[in-house]
């Protein structure tokens, strides 16, 4: 099997622009969640989110790409600017065939579809139904930084909301194991709109607390519900051989993969959370020992904390392996979130430094090893957990550049 590697990385996130500021808020843990700003959120029952701060769409774009986008597409056509850029990629020098997209996507189009709502009822106004307006945002993810940047290799949009993320660089893997050339994967997602909150408030699963030091509090007692953020990351891949023929600088691996789907909870059977880390440490052919630390999915919820408490300890013991979650720093970011702790894990295991987890009285009762304060601890693999909700359960293991290549299967 070939070996796929990760060579650049763009960060659009709430308590960072750009990786390099969102690294140091991370580690110093500097939250990016805060009361709402890109609406009048007073009169709704949960009113803190994390928002991508210091972002001005014509300090990064052309001009003429302002009004044909929303807000989220600038966040993304930015992050693959940037991704490119550090994995010194220039796509005109590229085979015309040779750089693919694969995105996610899960709620973003609330805001693009709001707007068209608004447009039919605006004098002249031109009418989009929300199915268009959502397919719509699904596609440009791919298509617009497709077409900004002339890529015209392998693309497409995964919609598994939370999971979704890692899902898209799952996909990319394929792509290049199949001979592929290079692709750039990830997620940019959020829904900071009245359209796209009224949505997630029905699901159930939002914070109510006006505290942002105490909303989103994954694996304590009292945890509520989680705070939602915007943002991600979009990820340079390539295979490992060619990266290293051209000298690129590589963050890390993409060692493994899985991913499965909870039963319906009428059946009694377990939730899949625990099979799909297994898949993956079987997939990079690793044992549960050979992690280093966990990225968790940290839902905020007190039956799904307990579900994810349960599948770390079934696989690494009680406290048996550190485990983090820097989203508490940024709020959750649907598709945006696994690639955005991809990265994050890449800039751990390269500084040696676990961030911590932004979550005040979280209960022993879990049995986790739960990173509180930034850690310096030597790293070379790291197991990333996202669910999405509905049941997807994804998995992956990044490894460092110098840690062993699994054998083929």
């Amino acid at each position: 099997m070939k070996s796929v590697v990760i060579t650049g990385t763009g960060v659009t996130a709430p308590n960072g622009l750009g990786k390099d500021d969102f690294w140091d808020a991370t580690r110093a843990g500097r939250t990016g969640i805060g009361p709402v700003g890109r609406f009048d959120a007073t009169g709704y029952p949960s009113t803190l989110a994390g928002e991508v701060p210091g972002f001005v769409a014509r300090d990064h774009l052309p001009s003429r790409l302002i009004p044909q986008t929303d807000h989220m597409t600038r966040l993304a056509l930015v992050a693959a600017d940037w991704a490119l850029a550090d994995a010194g990629i220039v796509p005109s020098e590229w085979p015309e065939f040779g750089i693919g997209v694969m995105t996610a996507s899960s709620s973003g189009g609330f805001e693009f579809g709001q707007g068209e709502l608004k447009n039919l009822w605006s004098k002249g106004g031109q009418y989009v139904s929300a199915y268009q307006s959502f397919a719509w945002f699904y596609a440009v993810n791919s298509g617009q930084i497709s077409i900004r940047n002339g890529l015209r290799g392998p693309g497409g949009v995964l919609v598994s909301d939370q999971a979704g993320g890692l899902d898209a660089v799952a996909q990319a893997r394929r792509q290049i194991r199949k001979g592929g050339g290079l692709v750039l994967a990830g997620g940019v997602d959020g829904s900071i709109c009245p359209w796209g909150w009224v949505a997630q408030i029905a699901g159930g699963r939002l914070s109510t607390d006006p505290d942002p030091g105490r909303a989103y509090r994954p694996f304590a007692a009292d945890a509520a519900g989680h705070v939602p953020g915007e943002g991600g990351a979009l990820l340079v891949m390539e295979e490992e051989d060619a990266a290293r023929a051209r000298g690129a600088r590589i963050y890390g691996r993409v060692a493994g993969y899985g991913s499965t789907f909870d039963p319906h909870p009428d059946t009694g059977r377990e939730p899949g959370l625990r099979r799909a880390a297994e898949i993956a440490l079987r997939d990079a052919a690793l044992r549960p020992s050979d992690i280093d630390v966990v990225f968790a999915d940290a839902a905020a919820i007190p039956d799904l904390d307990r579900v994810e408490a349960e599948a770390i300890n079934a696989l690494f013991g009680p406290g048996g392996v550190p485990v983090t979650a820097p989203q508490t720093m940024t709020g959750r970011l649907n598709s945006g979130a696994g690639p955005l702790a991809l990265s994050t894990a890449l800039y751990a295991m390269r500084d040696g430094l676990i961030p911590p987890t932004l979550t005040r009285d979280p209960s022993p009762a879990y049995g986790l090893d739960l990173v509180r304060d930034t850690r310096e601890a030597a790293m070379s693999t790291a197991l990333v957990l996202a669910r999405g909700q509905g049941g997807f359960n994804s998995a992956m293991v990044v490894a460092t550049a110098e840690a062993p290549v699994a054998a083929p299967a």
